[in-house]
């Protein structure tokens, strides 16, 4: 075994060690022998969705789409439903400690109601997340009534960066963004939307849609950048046509709804597209893709390879394969006791096993899931 590969393995307990080598396959190809851990980030600043939030809708007054309540978090430390869409931990909480630091930001709106701690905070990251958001402004708005869109949480980071900028001063901030790790993991809820709120468009009506979506990333990426932002690890949309809520309002439970997930495949596509552009543009500005939607497809192609013994119901819920209603103690909910052998925790997301199976991969992943480098080496990058 290479030693870059046998090195990463040190990253996890060995009973997850044979997973994480499946996953890291082509690892050795991407990096060098003589390659060091990657070294701790200044800062990292979080945006994105449900996948990435760790409270910041329990703030939103009116929010419908809100985790701070049991069974969520049945394994977080004293089963604490923090706001995290997860049994446990979720992806932003792995990246965070595969990166060196001992807990993930805390949500902006979380800080600003702490004063007294917001300084000091802010200067290790922030987490900007929102449940139920998208790129577009009024994605989840109909559904879940309070959301914070991209642009919101970029507006945030304005706020954030101002503080920084008044602390340490304008070189040093400048210095410190560059240095830090900015993750966005979003999309998903802008292309759910589409299929639930216009079931019938037509084909040129979703390329215009998809052309839209791809303009107005571009304008939240480059706004990130005009602030400071250097280092973007982007994650893409997974197959969201193969979770437990799109199998179970489908005809056949047994198979994705291939409609969605070619939606999250071009998604990908004008992703990478859009990146490759702004970084030619944008002087010093380095990213990591991570292929969200490869890298489930390898668990759903061989999830005994992973442990896993269910990757089409959810852990938690309701109805046909858990995946009619959701995690909710109101409604009593059906809970699986091996929740380590789930890819799905509820309607939508991942279990914590399953989330820091994708944190490893994005953190030190080859490039048929990261590309065109993995985020340690995204951070180890120096101009």
């Amino acid at each position: 075994m290479a030693k870059a590969a046998a090195d990463d393995l040190l990253l996890c307990a060995s009973s997850f060690c044979f997973l994480v080598l499946f996953l890291l396959g082509d690892l050795s190809a991407n990096v060098n022998a003589d390659d060091e851990v990657a070294p701790k980030p200044a800062a990292i600043f979080i945006f994105g969705d449900s996948t990435m939030d760790v409270g910041t809708n329990n703030w939103l007054p009116a929010s419908r789409s809100r985790a701070d309540f049991s069974p969520n978090g049945i394994d977080f430390p004293y089963s604490v439903p923090t706001g995290r869409f997860s049994n446990g931990l979720n992806s932003a909480d792995h990246i965070a400690r595969l990166f060196g630091y001992q807990r993930s930001p805390q949500p902006f709106l979380y800080s600003l109601k702490h004063q007294s701690t917001f300084k000091t905070a802010i200067l290790q990251g922030v987490n900007f997340a929102s449940a139920g958001s998208g790129i577009f402004k009024q994605t989840g708005k109909k559904k879940f009534r309070n959301v914070l869109p991209l642009g919101d949480q970029v507006k945030q980071f304005a706020t954030v960066q101002g503080n920084i900028t008044g602390l340490i001063g304008p070189g040093a901030t400048d210095l410190m963004f560059s240095r830090s790790l900015f993750v966005i993991s979003i999309g998903s809820n802008d292309l759910l939307d589409l299929v639930e709120l216009f079931p019938n468009i037509s084909t040129s009506a979703t390329v215009a849609y998809l052309d839209n979506l791809k303009l107005t990333y571009h304008n939240h990426l480059k706004d990130l950048y005009n602030l400071g932002a250097r280092k973007f690890g982007i994650i893409s949309v997974p197959p969201i046509g193969c979770c437990p809520a799109a199998r179970a309002a489908s005809n056949d439970s047994s198979v994705c709804v291939n409609g969605l997930n070619k939606l999250a495949q071009a998604f990908f596509q004008q992703t990478q597209d859009l990146l490759h552009t702004l970084s030619s543009e944008l002087k010093g500005m380095k990213y990591s893709l991570g292929n969200a939607y490869e890298m489930t497809m390898s668990i759903l192609e061989d999830p005994l390879a992973f442990g896993l013994k269910d990757t089409q119901s959810a852990c938690c819920g309701a109805g046909p394969l858990n995946g009619k209603s959701p995690c909710l103690f109101l409604i009593n909910p059906n809970l699986c006791p091996n929740r380590h052998e789930f890819l799905f925790w509820d309607l939508f997301h991942p279990t914590e096993l399953a989330s820091e199976l994708a944190a490893l991969t994005l953190y030190g992943g080859g490039t048929r899931y990261v590309t065109p480098i993995n985020f340690s080496q995204l951070v180890a990058f120096d101009d």
